[in-house]
């Protein structure tokens, strides 16, 4: 009366308590039988306390019994089979899980400590584990977001009934493929053993959770298309002065390089400025260099923020309207666009008036600094772009 749970980090051998739950143990070996867990995820971990898996939809909503799939019978839950002498002790206590009394379908968990007192008497135990600690102990390690998941997937590969005393339900041999599903490769399990390693499956996570995010835009026509990239030479400038105007934010940006466009968005109607703009430089250096010096400044008694820009609306325009993109949009957009206009502002300023003189110029400290910085600044700026990139390229705005 014994089952093997082969996983990706190692094999669990569950030794099972078919006497004390005949009902739930058949269950649970049938499923097993019929390879319903192959490839199935421990979807929720929390750590020192329990492990769950056991949810074909891997969402921790999914499951039923293996009565669901005959025919003539059609039970999706099947009862409790509690006992009061039945509890938590043990390390590796495997057991139903359900929401509700009296609803368990396919889903288990494995405690993950001695003594899980609190689950006693609310869910039945239907075996303990006699081999895999060390699996136990990876599972127990693995590092998991707010909700439980686990970052690096563990997954359930394959299981074999090494000992199975109940007789097959009439139905259940034409269930049992003939032989186990292929298994679904997930990036090989590493050990987290330090901050490096910590902040590299963030990082990987992160790009994992933008891409999926993209694909989402995309499929929501919010985007034309999930791979595009930002601009590397597009500036973002907020908390402007209403009173500012194109020609002036354009010669005060010029100072760091030859600009291709420098648009203040305006409302549509009243012509307005909505107190943000758009700076396209000729080249990522000097829009780098720009960003370091420019942000934080004060222009016409404002303080101005100055970021690296997430938006595609020129390929978005084109996408909206029907108009055919090429690839070389799509590359002239990631180098920064066409545009050569001083954008749609009513003012033609000449920087004499209330652009940025001596007087209303507050720099950072960091601009005081040698002449040769500027290798380190442009470092710095593409690993800020990065990071920038990947925790928002599922959400870019639209002009």
């Amino acid at each position: 009366m014994a089952v093997l749970i082969e996983t990706s980090v190692g094999d669990l051998v569950f030794d099972l308590k078919v006497k004390d739950a005949p009902d739930l143990c058949t269950n649970f070996l049938k499923l097993c039988k019929i390879k319903y867990y192959n490839n199935c995820l421990f979807h929720t971990v929390h750590k020192d306390y329990l492990a769950q898996a056991g949810d074909p939809t891997n969402t921790g909503s999914g499951g039923q019994s293996v009565y669901a799939k005959l025919p003539g019978d059609g039970r999706k839950f099947l009862k409790d089979e509690i006992h009061p002498k039945m509890t938590h002790a043990r390390r590796g206590t495997l057991a139903m899980a359900n929401t509700k009394p009296n609803e368990n379908g396919s889903q288990f968990y494995v405690t993950l400590r001695d003594k899980v007192e609190q689950l006693d008497g609310k869910h039945t135990i239907i075996g303990t584990l006699a081999e895999g600690q060390d699996a136990l102990d990876k599972i127990n390690g693995s590092m998991v977001d707010e909700k439980g998941a686990p970052f690096q997937n563990i997954r359930i590969w394959h299981t074999a009934i090494l000992d199975d005393p109940f007789p097959d339900p009439p139905g259940l041999e034409g269930l049992i493929p003939p032989k186990s599903p292929a298994v679904v490769k997930d990036e090989d399990y590493k050990k987290i053993e330090d901050e490096e390693d910590e902040a590299e499956l963030e990082e990987r996570m992160a790009k994992t959770l933008a891409k999926s995010q993209a694909t989402t835009l995309e499929l929501l026509h919010d985007i034309p298309d999930a791979e595009i990239d930002v601009p590397d030479n597009d500036l973002f400038i907020y908390n402007m002065n209403p009173i500012t105007q194109d020609g002036d934010l354009e010669l005060i940006f010029s100072r760091f390089g030859p600009i291709k466009s420098c648009e203040i968005v305006r409302d549509w109607k009243t012509g307005d400025s909505l107190q943000y703009a758009f700076v396209t430089f000729e080249n990522t250096r000097d829009c780098e260099e720009a960003y370091f010096k420019m942000h934080d400044c004060v222009i016409d008694d404002r303080r101005i923020g100055v970021n690296f820009s997430q938006s595609v609306a020129k390929l978005w325009n084109k996408f909206r309207t029907g108009s055919r993109m090429t690839s070389a949009d799509v590359k002239d957009e990631n180098k920064g666009g066409k545009g050569k206009g001083r954008g749609r502002g009513k003012g033609k300023g000449d920087g004499k008036g209330k652009g940025m003189d001596k007087g209303r110029e507050d720099r950072r400290p960091s601009d005081s600094g040698p002449p040769n910085g500027h290798s380190r600044q442009s470092r710095t700026a593409r690993s800020t772009r990065s990071r920038s990139r990947s925790a928002s390229r599922g959400s870019r705005r639209r002009r």
